[in-house]
């Protein structure tokens, strides 16, 4: 055995170590692609039924699904209706309505909004977003300004 019996061998090695690292990826490609498909942007939801027109109370919430976002439509101690977004502006946790306050809560870090959307105390850097409420046929549409 000389020298070039090694080289060949070695050669021989890194070939079939190759082919072999070749044959692994041509196949684990392909199904790592199916299992994690590419995303889709979903379309914007420019407008959607928050629900029925004697659903809520004056002083009550409710949450609502805005496209893939929460949103929260509020009736307020007048009997108006309003909606913004649920998504607290400081990280993004979901909010909810406190009757017994009359304001909007951030449970994650205990922020305040009132029921216009303006941030009354809290980490909450900017109001929430208003959306555009109106009643047709006793239908509540909400849909973005």
């Amino acid at each position: 055995m000389g020298e070039s019996d090694a080289t060949r061998r070695g050669f021989l090695n890194w070939f079939l170590g190759t082919s072999v690292g070749a044959l692994c990826v041509s196949v684990l490609y392909p199904v790592a692609r199916y299992i994690s498909p590419p995303e889709v942007p979903e379309a914007e939801t420019a407008r959607v039924t928050a629900g029925r027109e004697g659903d809520l109370r004056p002083g009550e919430a409710k949450i609502f699904r805005f496209g893939n976002t929460p949103g929260i439509l509020i009736r307020t101690p007048e009997g108006n209706h309003r909606a913004f977004s649920a998504t607290c502006t400081h990280l993004n946790c979901t909010v909810q309505f406190r009757g017994d306050l009359k304001q909007i809560w951030c449970a994650c870090h205990n922020g305040f909004y009132d029921t216009s959307g303006q941030v009354v105390s809290g980490p909450p850097p900017r109001p929430l977003e208003e959306y555009a409420v109106n009643v047709a046929g006793g239908e509540i549409v909400v849909s973005r300004k």
